[in-house]
């Protein structure tokens, strides 16, 4: 009887001894997130096979109706068919369902049809409803004028505008609203290319950005005209035709494109205006942050769209989730993942002009948000708000985004959970993204063997001093070692291609990497340094050029914030370095801000930096700030920081010097600083 009773026990020893027989071989961190693997590969397989049949779908359709066009137009006129009467966007009291927001995006294609020389007949053609009649005339009038009979006319004949030509880019300049989507929309259905203007741009880089992506039209919001009036001129001598988002008065030769589009009919348009030849054609241009120099215009595929369809779906959401979004439609984020990724779950969208750190989880109760799409500032910035009834209670049940940092992470879920996080990465023109779908915490994604058979990439040895990927005596890059730092590569091919930039070839110059496993392929170069552990989890490192060298060593800005944010009297910190005269390399320096009502404690600062940091990463300077400055897409603004440097005669803010010599953080005087350049005080 007792060796029946054990049995059971000796059948099951082999699996209770497996574990340690793959831990002693090294195989056990790696397949113990087996089975979280294969659930997202089966979860991206399903998601691409969808895609797959969308575009099939479409391809095969009739190129006359409004689903046989590019996969914005067919999508939206899909969920207008499926699910017309469901809400797609929620901004301040409005509310617009899948139907009225294909109806508002056809009225803005026709205007924008009739800028390219194009009439619709008097009332601009019938309202869609089918069938012979001024509709299929207008159908037929704009297929033989792009066959170039000639039985289009010119819109506004007199007015000197020339017709903008098929595939023309428009520039759109407008904050994140309802009009923005219309007219983006409008766009992609009329066959043209928007270009998505940063709001804060004006003079020199304002013209640039118009100049490199060729924009032949400008659409902007109303509130930019006053601060854009002493650009006009230059605008004007462009030969862009301009437009103005709204009724209010407008200086001359700036129309009322609203109007214009309100003045046009609902019905859809033909779908083979805006089918593309090839996948891989650019439909839009996103601009760079330019946080280096002059932003540039990143031309983002067909394809890169259809994908960013998916977005959502591997994130988990699904069509009756409700997703907040308050990040500028400018940016990728907020456009193709965002929308185009609300689009391809055809779920709803709460959309913010403005994030509220005070009124988000208000705005959440009120509209039932599921869902909230972030960027690591956000979270910081809601971790740091106080205490608010509405936070408790809240339907919140999946935060997704990319920035968040360990110590907002915990505090975001300690305080708001439960919630999943599910934070992602990717690059506006880059060929890879990763997911942290285990909910691994402080990590942007995995690197499984099986994630990287699908979406490959690797991580390869930098050299942080010469700017250049190390390589071995045949030429080849060399691959990391589990837990030190690399660069991020991915191969270049159909399925990952890289478009690069508007302009000359030399905007690339650096994004392609050759000859890196063996000669002859190409990588794209992320410019970001990450580290793959022995579990296979991947964490943001930092940016190659964020990164310096100080005493010999390579110093990562993340790496030292990180380390700093966890001083419970510190509410954010900016990391960059800076040269000091008579050393080489950059020193650190730290710009930090106080969560109230703490003030700075130099002591408890230098202990800890002395427990956590090596003597080469420890802030040589600090410069105490009310707020840091960043970007309008809340990234850090590292390089003027760095060009300012740590003169006290120039800079308000108290500065501090770390003394090496005396092991404390002293007040920088303007005596210690002139002894620093004198060569008196160590650091």
């Amino acid at each position: 009887m007792a060796a029946l009773l054990l049995l059971p026990l000796l059948l099951l020893l082999p699996l209770l001894l497996l574990p340690l027989l793959l831990l002693k071989l090294r195989l056990w961190p790696q397949l113990r997130w087996l089975a979280a693997d294969l659930a997202f590969t089966v979860r991206a397989l399903r998601c691409k096979r969808a895609l797959r049949a969308r575009a099939l779908a479409a391809a095969a359709a009739d190129p006359e109706g409004p689903e046989g066009g590019c996969s914005l137009a067919w999508r939206l006129a899909q969920l207008a068919r499926q699910r017309p009467a469901h809400t797609f966007l929620i901004h301040g009291a409005q509310r617009f369902s899948y139907a009225e927001a294909e109806r508002q995006s056809n009225r803005a294609a026709r205007a924008f049809l009739r800028a390219r020389g194009w009439d619709w007949g008097p009332g601009g053609g019938d309202s869609g409803a089918g069938g012979a009649g001024e509709g299929e005339r207008a159908v037929h009038g704009i297929r033989d004028a792009a066959a170039g009979s000639g039985a289009a006319r010119p819109v506004r004949e007199g007015d000197g505008a020339t017709p903008l030509a098929p595939g023309a880019t428009v520039a759109l300049l407008l904050p994140a609203c309802p009009e923005f989507l219309w007219l983006w929309f409008g766009l992609a259905k009329a066959g043209l290319r928007a270009a998505f203007v940063p709001t804060a741009l004006r003079r020199g880089p304002l013209l640039h950005c118009l100049r490199s992506c060729g924009a032949r039209a400008l659409v902007l919001a109303p509130e930019f005209l006053e601060s854009l009036e002493p650009d006009l001129p230059a605008v004007r001598a462009m030969g862009l035709h301009l437009w103005a988002a709204g009724s209010e008065t407008h200086p001359a030769g700036i129309t009322d494109f609203l109007a214009e589009a309100s003045a046009e009919v609902d019905g859809p348009v033909p779908g083979y205006l805006s089918a593309p030849q090839n996948i891989m054609d650019t439909c839009l241009y996103i601009f760079t942050s330019g946080t280096t120099g002059l932003p540039k215009a990143a031309r983002i595929s067909h394809l890169k769209v259809l994908q960013c369809q998916g977005f959502y779906q591997l994130c988990g959401a699904h069509q009756q989730d409700v997703i907040y979004l308050a990040l500028p439609l400018y940016h990728m984020s907020g456009s193709l993942l965002g929308i185009v990724g609300c689009l391809g779950i055809g779920a709803t969208v709460v959309l913010k002009s403005k994030f509220s750190a005070g009124q988000f989880w208000e705005d959440c109760q009120q509209h039932g948000v599921t869902v909230f799409q972030y960027i690591g500032e956000l979270c910081r910035y809601l971790v740091n708000q106080p205490l608010n009834k509405a936070e408790h209670g809240h339907k919140v049940r999946l935060v997704v985004g990319s920035g968040l940092r360990p110590d907002t992470w915990e505090r975001f879920v300690r305080r708001f959970g439960p919630l999943q996080v599910l934070e992602t990465y990717g690059l506006t023109e880059g060929n890879v993204a990763t997911f942290n779908y285990t909910g691994q915490r402080g990590a942007v994604g995995r690197a499984s063997w099986l994630y990287k058979h699908f979406f490959p990439f690797s991580l390869i040895r930098y050299d942080v001093t010469t700017g250049e990927p190390i390589r071995n005596t045949q030429g080849l890059c060399v691959a990391t070692s589990p837990g030190e730092p690399g660069l991020l590569v991915a191969p270049v091919n159909q399925q990952s291609p890289f478009l690069g930039y508007a302009g000359g070839p030399e905007l690339a110059q650096g994004k392609l990497l050759k000859d890196v496993f063996q000669p002859g392929d190409v990588f794209f170069n992320t410019g970001d340094l990450l580290v793959c552990d022995d579990q296979g989890f991947l964490r943001f490192h930092d940016r190659t050029g964020d990164t310096f060298r100080w005493k010999g060593e390579n110093v990562a800005t993340t790496e030292v914030a990180e380390a700093l944010e966890a001083l419970d009297f510190l509410q954010e910190v900016n990391v960059y370095g800076v040269t000091v005269p008579g050393h080489e390399g950059r020193a650190g320096m730290a710009a930090l801000v106080l969560r109230p009502p703490h003030s700075l404690d130099l002591v408890q600062l230098y202990v800890h930096v002395s427990e956590n940091l090596p003597p080469y990463a420890r802030p040589r300077f600090l410069r105490l700030q009310e707020s840091l400055a960043t970007t309008e897409t809340f990234k850090q603004q590292k390089v003027r920081m760095a060009k300012e440097g740590f003169d006290p005669s120039a800079l308000s803010d108290p500065l501090y010097i770390l003394d090496q010599a005396g092991g404390a953080y002293l007040p920088l005087t303007p005596a210690r600083y002139s002894a620093l350049l004198a060569g008196d005080l160590r650091i």
